[in-house]
């Protein structure tokens, strides 16, 4: 498929795929006969986890290493699983401190019901 394509697909930018190309996140991409990128479902897979990776927080430099890991094959696996626990491990703290977060949001939003109410009963 076009880069069009994979960019509508992916939810990314044709800029956004061809920078992540240029810094190694993705592999070269297939050429078809005319020369322009031909992407295909596992290009398509490997997208979809990066953007996972993107939207929880991790940074381009892990993920490039990440990236390189994979290529070198199976024998970086446990590599590959510590950096994605560690990574899961400050995604976790996240979510603690965003739930933290939304108790104190949910306390004052409280505390404006109350106001509310006091002053709709004078």
């Amino acid at each position: 498929m076009t880069i069009q394509e994979a960019a509508r697909r992916s939810g990314l930018s044709a800029y956004t795929l061809r920078y992540y190309e240029r810094i190694g996140l993705i592999h070269s991409v297939g050429r078809d006969g005319s020369g322009h990128r031909d992407y295909d479902e596992r290009d398509l897979a490997w997208l979809n986890f990066l953007t996972k990776l993107r939207s929880t927080g991790m940074p381009i430099a892990d993920m490039c290493r990440y990236a390189e890991l994979a290529r070198m094959g199976p024998r970086t696996a446990g590599e590959r699983r510590e950096l994605l626990e560690a990574h899961r491990e400050k995604v976790r703290a996240r979510i603690a401190e965003l739930t933290r977060d939304l108790e104190v949001l949910d306390y004052k939003i409280e505390s404006y019901r109350g106001q509310d109410e006091q002053a709709h009963s004078r």
